[in-house]
């Protein structure tokens, strides 16, 4: 046996909590499973599970091993399914879930001429702000805009979301710019979620974090909402780019404090750590980095 497969069959071993269940789960010999693993151990000098009668521990140096050996397996696997699968058709099913407001502004285009340009693709897109379950509901994919990501999951970061706070020229020629924090006491400020007081955090040029709190105007857990209120001159909101940019572009709407600096939130690609991704899932990971990525 090669050592891919001695670290493919450890990894079942430690997998499955035992050499019998990994023996079944391989369909050979318990004799056989335990005969590699103390072959392994003698190649590398070291007890890689503790196996005494009523005792079965994974030591330091197998849990070491086996973190190591599955990227090893990854890899493999990877270049297996890139060199079989190169003459393939990519075609078969692809399922995404994607936050509904921003699939649905910002995301649509590119997933239809992802689409377009992959027809033999199963596309499946879920626009839906629920943390789904990626195990159980059996996803091949969630992006993430958040700054904390649920465990198990393997992430990769394909854009950012800053927030802007604007507001229409009629309003500010009504009400007045406001020139500092303190001037926002003066405005109707609309919050995105639900809360009877809001707390805006920035940071000024020098890095020095301030903070402005309100009893918001207006709330809504839908920035799309929130946009049209800002458009039809009901004061100020901060609202993610991927939410406002256009209406900014269009001069529709203008930004306000820009010396200020709001937090932004990382959006992730992610996957649970046991699916391994075919030829479809890297090309769609690939292309999306490039769709969220700054021009």
């Amino acid at each position: 046996m090669g050592q891919i497969e001695d670290l493919r069959l450890f990894s079942d071993i430690v997998e499955q909590g035992s050499i019998s269940k990994a023996a079944a789960k391989l369909h050979i010999a318990k004799s056989a499973v335990s005969r590699r693993l103390n072959l392994l151990e003698q190649r590398y000098g070291a007890r890689l599970i503790s196996r005494e009668p009523g005792s079965w521990e994974v030591t330091t140096m197998g849990r070491e091993l086996y973190q190591r050996s599955l990227d090893v397996l990854m890899h493999a696997d990877e270049i297996e399914s890139d060199f079989t699968e190169a003459n393939q058709s990519l075609a078969g099913p692809l399922t995404v879930s994607v936050p509904r407001e921003f699939g649905l502004s910002y995301l649509s285009p590119f997933l239809m001429a992802f689409k377009a340009r992959h027809p033999e693709i199963q596309l499946m897109v879920d626009f839906d702000d629920r943390k789904v379950d990626l195990s159980r509901d059996n996803y091949d994919f969630a992006v993430r805009i958040s700054s904390e990501l649920e465990p198990n999951v393997v992430a990769r970061l394909i854009g950012a979301s800053k927030f802007k706070i604007c507001a229409t020229p009629n309003y500010l020629k009504s009400r007045g710019a406001p020139k500092n924090l303190q001037d926002l006491e003066q405005h109707d400020l609309m919050q995105f979620q639900s809360t009877r007081r809001a707390v805006w955090f920035f940071k000024n040029s020098a890095g020095v974090t301030k903070s402005h709190e309100f009893q918001p105007s207006l709330n809504s857990n839908s920035g799309v909402f929130l946009l049209d209120a800002v458009l039809n001159d009901l004061g100020i909101a901060r609202l993610p780019d991927f939410i406002c940019q256009h209406s900014l572009e269009a001069g529709d709407l203008v930004p306000v404090l820009t010396d200020l600096v709001s937090p932004q939130l990382q959006i992730h690609l992610i996957h649970t750590e046991e699916r391994r991704l075919n030829r479809r899932m890297r090309l769609f990971a690939d292309e999306i980095e490039t769709a969220c990525s700054p021009s």
